[in-house]
C-alpha cells in the first residue's frame, strides 16, 4: 500500500463484518477496529464499578473515565479496560447481555466515537473500521463505505457458531434483541447514499473479503 485508505464498515450483528474486516485488513496490510470491543470494555467497566445499567448517571460517568486502549493488529487482537485485558470477557454473555446500555446512551456514543475517530486518524497506511454506526457517523468521509448484511437465520447461524453452546434466548438476545436497541439510536441497516450494500447471505468469508477488497481497488 503506497496510498492511505480507511475502509468504513456497518452491519447487523452476525453479518460477518468483524471477520470480513480483519480479513480485508489483513490482505490490504492496513490497520483493523472493531468498534464494538470498546463499547464491551466500558461495560465491563461499569460492571466491575458496581454500576446498575439503568444508572444512566453512571454509565456515562465510566464511559468518559474508563481508561481504553485497544489493538489495531488484525493478527493481534487484544482490548484492555482501566489496566485490566478483557479480551476473552467481552465476549461473554454477562457483557453481552447489558451492553446495549452504554452503546444505546447517546452521551457515550460521542464519547467512544472521538476515541474511535482519533484511532482512525492515527492509522498510518490506513485501517478497516467496523461497527453499527461507521459509515455514516464516525467515518462519514472514508475512502470506501459498505453496509454488510445478511438475511436474521444466516446471522444467527454464524453467531451459534461463534459462541458453541448457547440457548435460544441467549442467542437471540445477542443477535436480534441488541439490534432491536441499537437502532433505536443508529441506522445499520439501511446504505446511507455514497454507502455500498452488500448483502453476503450467500457469500462464504473469502468472497466477501474478495468483494470489499475490489470495491477498494485492490
Amino acid at each position: 500500500m503506497t496510498q492511505r485508505l480507511v475502509i468504513a464498515i456497518d452491519g447487523p450483528s452476525g453479518s460477518g463484518k468483524s471477520s470480513a474486516a480483519r480479513g480485508v485488513a489483513t490482505r490490504l496490510g492496513l490497520g483493523y477496529l472493531d468498534t464494538g470491543a470498546m463499547y464491551r470494555a466500558v461495560t465491563c467497566a461499569f460492571l466491575d464499578a458496581g454500576v446498575d445499567p439503568s444508572d444512566t448517571a453512571g454509565l456515562i460517568a465510566s464511559t468518559l473515565g474508563a481508561e481504553l486502549e485497544i489493538s489495531t493488529d488484525p493478527s493481534d487482537q487484544w482490548v484492555r479496560v482501566n489496566g485490566a485485558d478483557v479480551t476473552e470477557r467481552i465476549r461473554e454473555q454477562e457483557v453481552s447481555s447489558v451492553v446495549s446500555a452504554v452503546a444505546t446512551l447517546p452521551e457515550c456514543r460521542a464519547d467512544l466515537v472521538a476515541r474511535q475517530r482519533a484511532i482512525i486518524d492515527a492509522a498510518p497506511s490506513g485501517i478497516v473500521a467496523e461497527g453499527r454506526d461507521i459509515t455514516t457517523v464516525v467515518a462519514p468521509d472514508a475512502d470506501l463505505r459498505v453496509l454488510l448484511t445478511a438475511d436474521p437465520e444466516v446471522r444467527m447461524a454464524r453467531r451459534r457458531r461463534e459462541l458453541g453452546e448457547v440457548d435460544a434466548d441467549a442467542l437471540a438476545d445477542q443477535v436480534l434483541r441488541r439490534d432491536a436497541d441499537d437502532s433505536k439510536l443508529v441506522n445499520f441497516t439501511t446504505a446511507a447514499d455514497g454507502v455500498v450494500h452488500l448483502d453476503g447471505t450467500y457469500l462464504t468469508l473469502e468472497e466477501t473479503i474478495d468483494a470489499i477488497a475490489g470495491m477498494a481497488g485492490q
